[in-house]
């Protein structure tokens, strides 16, 4: 089963539709792939994707499990704009190696490779994408990115997935609030772990909540920490864990 669905938008208003939903500006879209987010109005996270000029049209890349609810919300929210969309028959192939023609960089990270879409079969070329994931604290949709999420805590703006000047989107003002009012307390950070623990596993600092373990990789592992009681002294479980490099 794919793990990807690519979706199809088109109609006379899809750029400015997509612009005024998402936490990206599609300018980007002229110059190859751009990652963004669709937040609740609260600000919290419901589905990050890719996006690609299509000739007329936009690809939306997406996890296959965010999919139905993605294209249900934004059918809810065109109401009346010419926009249309319909899932594609294109499927994801992605890599580190030589590149096809049609492939363009992954823009979260150079080291994160290439994307492209064809009518292929789903394939990559057997990359360890959690290695490089935990290198970088990149989080992945349905691990690291939940319903609980705030896209500046799980680092969108290292990642390219967010645009501060780009105007209104849904949960912008909570989100600029959070970049320009506040000083983040929470977040994803790259941590040195001993031993191993299960996905979601609590994490604890002189026996109080401390954070959530997440994607783990050669002795490192992606948290979410409350970064007052981050330390070189927490447990996830059995596993020994400490504040990264």
């Amino acid at each position: 089963m794919p793990t990807r669905r690519i979706l199809r938008l088109t109609g006379s208003d899809t750029e400015s539709f997509l612009q005024d939903m998402v936490t990206n500006d599609l300018g980007g879209l002229d110059s190859g792939l751009v990652y963004a987010a669709l937040l609740t109005p609260q600000g919290k996270y419901l589905a990050d994707f890719f996006l690609k000029r299509d000739g007329d049209a936009i690809l939306l890349d997406v996890a296959e499990g965010l999919a139905d609810g993605l294209f249900k919300r934004l059918n809810m929210y065109k109401l009346r704009a010419d926009v249309a969309i319909e899932i594609t028959d294109l499927n994801l192939q992605r890599g580190t190696g030589p590149a096809p023609n049609s492939a363009l960089p992954d823009p979260r990270h150079p080291d994160l490779g290439w994307r492209a879409y064809t009518a292929g079969p789903e394939s990559d070329d057997e990359t360890d994408w959690d290695a490089i994931r935990v290198r970088h604290c990149i989080p992945e949709t349905e691990i690291e990115l939940t319903p609980d999420s705030y896209i500046l805590e799980s680092g969108f703006e290292v990642l390219n997935g967010v645009d501060f000047k780009k105007g209104c989107y849904v949960g912008q003002e909570v989100t600029a609030r959070m970049k320009h009012k506040t000083e983040l307390r929470k977040g994803l950070k790259r941590v040195q772990i001993d031993g191993t623990a299960p996905v979601g596993t609590p994490i604890e600092s002189n026996g109080k909540p401390a954070g959530t373990l997440f994607t783990q990789s050669g002795g490192q592992a992606i948290a979410y920490l409350r970064f007052d009681r981050a330390g070189d002294d927490m447990r996830a479980g059995d596993a020994v864990v400490r504040l990264g490099d």
